[in-house]
């Protein structure tokens, strides 16, 4: 293999190693979500949402960046109550849904109804399902069918996205 093919195909090895499969496109039954059109952090300017966050959030949660693995402390968050979305502060994951997927991304395998919503993402050489806060629109991640039951889904967020309150 030439060495020019070889390093365009590495990053994407790990990538996939790291992500799971995708969802084959499928269309989650769960995509109604509560309407917050209205809501006033829909309509902040991309400039007050940079006042707001940091650098890494604002690339995350307002360009659909994604954070490097294994560097979110909320990896290792083990205590008891609900992690809430880093840029409107919505409840988004009870504490008891998260599990260890070893991809370096907190991850879990249910949200709190109405909190998210999907969207079809295809900049990978596959199809994906990007999920973003339903109140603000933030991106948090992207969601996997090889999660544990009950649901057999992997919620791998981002933990810049998150922010964390315990019980």
């Amino acid at each position: 293999m030439p060495r020019r093919a070889f390093l365009l195909a590495a990053p994407a090895a790990l990538i996939t190693a790291c992500s799971g499969a995708g969802n084959g496109g499928k269309a989650f039954a769960d995509t109604a979500v509560t309407d917050f059109s209205g809501s006033e952090w829909r309509t902040l300017t991309e400039e007050e949402w940079k006042q707001r966050l940091d650098p890494l959030a604002f690339r995350v949660l307002r360009e659909e960046a994604t954070e490097r693995a294994f560097t979110s402390p909320l990896n290792d968050e083990k205590r008891k109550g609900v992690f809430h979305c880093a840029g409107c502060d919505l409840a988004i994951f009870e504490s008891d849904t998260k599990y260890n997927s070893g991809t370096g991304w907190p991850s879990f395998y249910d949200y709190i109804p109405g909190t998210l919503g999907f969207k079809e993402d295809n900049k990978l050489w596959m199809t994906r399902t990007e999920y973003h806060c339903a109140r603000c629109g933030g991106h948090h991640g992207h969601v996997f069918n090889d999660g544990p039951a009950p649901t057999g889904l992997r919620y791998c967020n981002n933990g810049v996205a998150l922010t964390f309150k315990p019980a």
